[in-house]
């Protein structure tokens, strides 16, 4: 029996956000950013490994200026639900757990009190467990805090290798392309939506 979803956020849920505010903040396009950002900061801000005052000074390092009072006005203005999902959501609430299963720093924990606030009953996220998906360290530390077995936890992931990652420990997973496919795999597992009839703004 199906007793969680686990649902990553960012380009499966909600909007990714992220690439808009760097350029927000900095001023610079994503290629000049991205060859000139140290790569390990990022991963390690997100297994809650790096504060984030580090993370930004990592930047300056590296002679990019930013604004982080900027990026997070941008992160959080372009933070928003996809198409049918917020609905779907609502439609899971005393089905299943819903949780959430991301790599995401702290941060996180903020968009748990606000926007995601009333559909997930779980906001889980690498910078909670120390790992980052597709390590199978994610995805065991996951059911550890969900306390399931893998055939009782379904996965959703718009990256191809979180699903792959998920399948390895025996997770059931699928590749987010929209809402109707999730709700079509999780028919195949049993799994039913109510109709809530609630909209994304509620």
């Amino acid at each position: 029996m199906i007793r969680v979803v686990a649902f990553d956020l960012m380009d499966t849920v909600v909007r990714d956000p992220y690439r808009d505010a760097l350029r927000a903040a900095t001023g610079l396009s994503l290629d000049e950013l991205f060859a000139r950002r140290p790569p390990h900061v990022y991963p390690a801000l997100e297994r809650d490994e790096l504060a984030e005052d580090d993370y930004w000074a990592a930047f300056a390092d590296h002679g990019i200026d930013v604004d982080p009072d900027a990026f997070h006005r941008a992160r959080l203005a372009g933070t928003s639900w996809l198409d049918g999902m917020a609905e779907l959501l609502d439609g899971l609430a005393g089905v299943v757990v819903r949780a959430t299963a991301s790599n995401y720093p702290r941060w996180v924990d903020e968009l748990a009190r606000t926007l995601l606030a009333g559909r997930f009953d779980r906001v889980i996220a690498s910078c909670h467990l120390g790992a980052r998906k597709p390590d199978a360290r994610f995805y065991r530390a996951l059911l550890d805090e969900l306390a399931c077995a893998p055939h009782e936890v379904l996965f959703v992931d718009d990256r191809e290798e979180n699903v792959t990652g998920a399948r390895e420990l025996g997770i059931a997973g699928h590749r987010f392309r929209d809402a109707a496919g999730v709700r079509a795999f999780l028919a195949e597992h049993g799994v039913s939506v109510r109709d809530s009839g609630r909209g994304a703004k509620g």
